[in-house]
């Protein structure tokens, strides 16, 4: 997914990103307190998500969003439900928390306040011979 934020001068700044979902239904993304995306995030929480299929051709959606950024030690606990969510159980949890609290991690997280339409990729129909 592509994560778009406000430049202090108003201008975009756009970032790719791993995104997963939380148990509430926010979009979340673990990332780092000193990312441009967390400044711009802390200055205006409004933002915008391209969220890409895996095949290039494939359906994409717009969210645009309400963004907070947890830092820690509050966002242990939600990283852990971001690895969670996006990859299972993990074999060591209490070595999870620890890589978190090391490498300094935080947690972003967008709440949904629109989305859609879910757009198809590929040739308009017009172009495609039948």
């Amino acid at each position: 997914m592509i994560l778009t934020t406000y430049r202090r001068d108003g201008s975009l700044q756009m970032s790719p990103n791993t995104m997963g979902v939380d148990d509430a239904e926010r979009l979340v993304i673990s990332t780092y307190p000193h990312r441009a995306k967390v400044h711009n995030i802390r200055r205006n929480p409004s933002v915008s998500v391209c969220v890409l299929s895996d095949d290039f051709g494939g359906e994409w959606v717009q969210i645009d969003g309400t963004a907070e950024i947890i830092d820690l030690p509050d966002a242990v606990e939600p990283l852990v439900e971001y690895y969670r969510n996006i990859a299972g159980e993990h074999p060591d949890w209490d070595e999870y928390r620890e890589a978190m609290v090391n490498q300094g991690k935080c947690l972003i997280r967008i709440t949904i306040d629109r989305w859609g339409p879910i757009a198809k990729g590929g040739w308009p129909r017009h172009l495609v011979e039948e």
